[in-house]
């Protein structure tokens, strides 16, 4: 008996000592923090703009990345949830969410664009379409990101279903440039993809003014040499901008029918038993690399990536909002992933 217990004490030992092992190597490069990122953009973008991220991070903390882009937001957060002790996810909030209630998936930070912690969905129609009012929607063909997304789902099937619209045929584009692009080509009636707050030569943009405050009788489109979509003096930051060197006159072509209401900011976040002071010491790296020029060459910085200007510490509860819309669409998490 005393033989058993002292062979069960030493495996115990074993296990635990591999354990601490593990957590101490986190960070080296044979036990790289596996960086994971939703494919809302252009995948090979997020990866390239990604390693840029990474290089980065190591050059300020010593710390060893590894950047992946999985297929859906699905398995983005089953790859989190499948290496707890390692992963940290750029996510949007819906995702993170579910990622909170199926494995503990922690928020640390949340983004913040241009001075917004929040943003909105945009329900976008051709610039010729027939459709003028919520209403007209009732029956149209829809195009969305994903089942998965905040701004490109969640919000606007919520609103969908309070104001009685039943869409059409629904197409899961794949991202919100793709979208975008349902749109643009013909092959949807209308979109849900986000919005971010136009940056206005004048007074600064505000939630209740024109969604897109400019003439386009006056004032022509067009994208400047850095790849940033303009009308007049007016930056544009909406999805529309995501696909402007693949479609520059996207704003000609395509139109925003109406906002959704505020959406608490896109997540980062950690899984569950990620070492707290290898977090604290990522966070401050963020903030500090987020200051600076190179920022918007990475996939959190570029416009083709994130966008995200900055980042600030959130609570579990900003995402309560989130929980509600779950909630009032009586949505599981396999309603959400069902193909993920």
């Amino acid at each position: 008996m005393v033989r058993r217990i002292s062979v069960l004490v030493l495996a115990l030992v074993f296990v635990l000592g591999a354990s601490v092992v593990g957590a101490q190597d986190l960070g080296t490069e044979e036990n790289p923090i596996q960086v994971f990122f939703v494919p809302s953009a252009e995948a090979q973008t997020l990866i390239t703009g990604g390693e840029v991220l990474a290089e980065a991070l190591t050059e300020a903390t010593g710390l060893s990345f590894e950047v992946s882009v999985p297929t859906s937001y699905a398995s983005t957060i089953e790859a989190m949830c499948a290496d707890p002790e390692r992963s940290m996810g750029f996510i949007p909030a819906a995702g993170y969410v579910i990622g909170n209630n199926r494995c503990d998936l922690e928020v640390y930070a949340a983004a913040v664009r241009f001075g917004w912690p929040v943003y909105w969905a945009e329900y976008i129609v051709r610039r010729d379409s027939d459709i003028y009012t919520f209403a007209d929607l009732e029956g149209r063909s829809w195009a969305y990101p994903d089942r998965g997304s905040t701004s490109g789902f969640l919000f606007p099937s919520v609103e969908m279903q309070a104001a009685g619209i039943t869409a059409g045929e629904e197409v899961e584009a794949g991202g919100h440039g793709q979208a975008v692009l349902a749109v643009y080509n013909g092959e949807a009636d209308f979109a849900t993809v986000y919005f971010s707050a136009p940056l206005t030569p004048g007074g600064a943009w505000d939630y209740g003014d024109l969604p897109e405050p400019y003439d386009l009788t006056v004032e022509d489109a067009f994208v400047d040499d850095e790849g940033d979509l303009y009308v007049g003096e007016t930056r544009i930051l909406d999805a529309r901008s995501a696909v402007a060197e693949q479609a520059p006159d996207v704003v000609d072509e395509v139109r925003i029918l109406r906002l959704s209401n505020p959406i608490p900011n896109d997540t980062m976040s950690f899984g569950p038993d990620f070492p707290p002071e290898l977090r604290d010491q990522i966070y401050d790296a963020l903030v500090a690399f987020s200051e600076t020029d190179a920022w918007a060459e990475t996939a959190l910085g570029s416009s083709e990536g994130y966008d995200w200007t900055g980042l600030e510490v959130v609570p579990d509860s900003n995402y309560d909002i989130i929980r509600l819309q779950f909630e009032i669409l009586g949505l599981t998490e396999e309603d959400i992933f069902a193909d993920g």
